[in-house]
């Protein structure tokens, strides 16, 4: 790959990307383990949209991050995209600028919704709507106290260069598993959120130019 441009990111974002929300998925944690799936035939999912903020700084754009706090019951001190469960009735956009407010305090006035990656199934057995978004300067941040320890930012360049996504594996419930890792100063991006950056890279650059 050459050297990143924003402005080719964007071109290509405009032509790859999906205009409506997916009805399924086509990305899973068990992408990478056939031999040791976690996730059953005929699963009942749970609708759920995570945003994909990419920050229009001058030095460059970013990719914002939270830092989960390490008390919750499921995912605690882990890295992920702001977003949760949709509500009933909810759409995947509105879930993920609600979800995003909550837990990062940025406001829905300076987001700009660029279009959406595959769905992507989580061993919860959520079914996650990445939605992914340019977000302009001026914003306050406010990390929800309960929620996220973290919020901080990684360069989109960073993320967007294939050698900067590594393959690990280790035991879980006596099957070793593998996944993707993004390994950035004392920040371990991994799993489904590691999952969704690799999906993101995949559809814009790995599909016709």
């Amino acid at each position: 790959m050459a050297e990143f441009s924003f402005e080719d990111f964007q071109s290509r974002a405009a032509r790859h990307l999906l205009v409506e929300p997916p009805t399924g998925w086509n990305r899973s944690d068990d992408d990478m383990n056939k031999r040791a799936r976690m996730i059953p035939d005929g699963v009942v999912t749970k609708p759920a949209s995570v945003l994909i903020p990419i920050i229009l700084r001058e030095s460059g754009p970013s990719v914002m991050l939270t830092q989960r706090t390490a008390h919750l019951s499921s995912h605690a001190g882990q890295i992920a995209f702001p977003g949760g469960r949709q509500d009933d009735g909810e759409t995947a956009l509105a879930a993920a600028l609600r979800e995003t407010m909550e837990e990062t305090g940025l406001e829905s006035a300076y987001i700009s919704p660029l279009g959406y990656l595959d769905g992507y199934l989580t061993i919860t057995r959520y079914m996650v709507t990445p939605v992914v978004a340019l977000v302009r300067e001026g914003f306050d941040l406010q990390a929800h106290a309960h929620e996220v320890d973290d919020i901080f930012e990684v360069p989109l360049a960073f993320l967007m260069t294939p050698a900067n996504c590594q393959t690990q594996s280790r035991e879980y419930q006596g099957m070793v598993r593998h996944f993707y890792v993004y390994p950035h100063g004392e920040r371990y991006i991994w799993g489904a959120t590691a999952g969704m950056i690799k999906n993101l890279y995949d559809r814009l650059y790995e599909t016709s130019p």
